[in-house]
């Protein structure tokens, strides 16, 4: 799937890939990764990104891989966008990776549709970013980060969140076909698959808890017994 056709995510119905890499025509790498977390909401998942995970609460997400954690313009209100995630990590690998993430409105890339997904219960969670590589990756006209795009859609479901994370690797850069197939090799993009799905299986096992201790004020927590 190109980046163009990101707006086929927005459907809930089986995409030929859910779950792989795959290499396409421009030479980027597509990384597709399916998760269902458990006892999640979109509300919760949306918050967490919101939050502005530091260092410590980064390592809690993925305490094998995420090293260190920055947050840059992080808005008061919750929504994470316009806010620039400063992360050093891992890719289930032992090379750590720096990384400039720029998130911006989903309806940058779905337009209207989105509002109608939504309105459908087809989305419950959007989070959607701009991708650098390294420690001072190129950037566009605009000043966002150039080499990968990022899109994690969620949908709630009586059994939790089925959470949607793609990625373009080598989005935006002005390379031919084989210098981005040498910059982004495919056990990059296996790695990037291993690391996302295991790190949304960590958060899955706390992410309710904290979300709701965040809010206990504005709702009253539910107590086991």
């Amino acid at each position: 799937m190109e980046f163009s056709e990101a707006k086929r995510l927005l459907d809930p119905d089986p995409l030929p890939l859910e779950m792989g890499v795959e290499r396409l025509p421009s030479g980027q790498l597509h990384v597709a990764v399916r998760t269902y977390m458990l006892g999640c909401t979109g509300e919760m998942f949306q918050w967490w990104f919101g939050s502005g995970p530091d260092a410590r609460n980064y390592a809690w997400w993925h305490p094998v891989d995420h090293v260190g954690s920055e947050w840059l313009d992080l808005p008061d209100d919750g929504s994470g966008i316009g806010s620039t995630h400063i992360a050093d990590e891992k890719l289930a690998d032992d090379v750590v990776h720096s990384l400039k993430i720029r998130f911006h409105d989903p309806v940058e890339i779905f337009g209207e549709d989105f509002a109608t997904a939504k309105a459908r219960g087809d989305i419950s969670a959007a989070v959607t970013a701009d991708i650098g590589l390294g420690a001072e990756p190129p950037r566009d006209e605009r000043g966002r980060p150039l080499g990968g795009k990022l899109v994690h859609l969620g949908r709630d479901t009586p059994f939790g969140l089925v959470l949607r994370s793609n990625f373009w690797l080598g989005h935006g850069l002005p390379l031919s076909p084989e210098e981005l197939e040498k910059e982004m090799p495919m056990q990059l993009g296996l790695n990037l698959m291993k690391h996302s799905y295991q790190e949304w299986f960590y958060l899955m096992r706390f992410l309710p808890a904290v979300a709701i201790a965040d809010r206990r004020d504005e709702k009253p927590a539910p107590v086991a017994w």
